[in-house]
């Protein structure tokens, strides 16, 4: 068994700590210490950080071009090619590297992130294609949550008939990108649809997609999806009960700003109930995601809660103390938590 070399020391303070409990002998001291080996470098994570840095130079690079200004007459020039025209190259650049990156999938699947990056290039383009297209038929609507509809159903198909789940994340990113963007379409843009802000609209989202996910699950062909989708309609449900805690039902910062922080206290018990019943059917169930998701934005509810009650009306050196005293003691928990874990395992 290969360990990191934090592990690996640990490993061998523990086998020492037996040893001089009596726990066990050198023999099987010197038999454990045989039974894993320390990684000399960790080669996987060096690939993804790799492929994430090539990534945001390919942003920094595409920003210097268009900052240039040889470069920008250039694009001026190409700028008058018609909007059709950009749509239809990036759809057919975009499907010959879904074409590449599936076939390097099933011949060097062991080339992980590279594959991916082609895929996440061709779910880029596709966007790309279907922005054009939307500009080259626009009529001045205002109606564009019909082209990010296109692009779920696109993704969706493809997530579908490619059994790829980064394609499926997309698909639930345009879901929501969709939910937001037609009901601000249909309550023609005012700060409220069926008197529900943004982040009321997605508390109800985020659990018709966690309640979608549990249908995926019984089905044998969407089950492999059911993960993906869960984790997106917590993290929909959990963020938005975040910012419904912190701003209420309120659309704009004028009416925010015009209320004690106070006064919207029940969106915070609300909040909070939301994460102790996460976190209860979690244990409950052995269902790991909503147990870390209810403990998580519990603690990101009480710090909130902490900083909103406590930041004008206590001393910074108190309020620094407590937070301080408060991590402290969180960190020495986890540290053994932890211990116990890679124990276990």
């Amino acid at each position: 068994m290969k360990v990191d070399k934090d592990k690996s020391e640990f490993l061998e303070e523990m086998i020492d700590q037996w040893q001089r409990d009596g726990l066990i002998n050198n023999e099987t001291g010197n038999k454990l210490r045989r039974s894993y080996e320390t990684k000399n470098f960790d080669w996987h994570r060096l690939a993804q950080y790799a492929f994430w840095v090539a990534l945001a130079c390919g942003v920094i690079a595409l920003g210097s071009l268009l900052i240039d200004n040889a470069i920008l007459k250039y694009l001026q020039r190409i700028y008058d090619t018609p909007n059709i025209v950009i749509s239809v190259l990036s759809i057919l650049v975009a499907l010959w590297l879904y074409i590449l990156g599936f076939r390097r999938k099933k011949s060097i699947p062991h080339l992980k992130f590279s594959n991916e990056a082609v895929i996440l290039t061709a779910i880029l383009l596709t966007a790309n294609g279907i922005a054009y297209f939307g500009k080259s038929i626009d009529q001045g609507s205002g109606h564009f949550s019909i082209l990010i509809l296109v692009s779920l159903i696109i993704y969706a198909v493809l997530g579908y008939i490619f059994n790829s789940r980064l394609i499926w994340v997309f698909a639930l990113l345009s879901l929501g990108a969709w939910f937001g963007t037609e009901t601000g379409y249909l309550s023609r843009w005012n700060y409220y649809f069926l008197g529900m802000n943004y982040p009321l609209r997605f508390v109800i989202f985020g659990l018709g997609l966690t309640g979608a996910s549990f249908l995926m699950k019984r089905s044998k062909r969407l089950s492999y999806f059911f993960q993906v989708t869960y984790v997106a309609g917590m993290i929909y449900l959990f963020i938005s009960l975040w910012l419904l805690s912190v701003f209420g039902n309120f659309a704009n910062l004028e009416e925010w700003y015009a209320v004690r922080q106070l006064s919207l206290f029940y969106w915070g018990i609300l909040s909070a109930a939301c994460c102790m019943f996460s976190t209860w059917y979690g244990l409950k169930n052995r269902d790991e995601i909503a147990r870390e998701f209810g403990i998580t934005f519990l603690f990101i509810n009480l710090y909130t809660r902490y900083f909103e009650y406590f930041w004008d009306s206590w001393h910074k050196a108190l309020f620094f103390s407590i937070l301080a005293i408060s991590f402290w003691l969180i960190g020495k928990k986890a540290e053994k938590i932890w211990n116990l874990d890679f124990i276990k395992k």
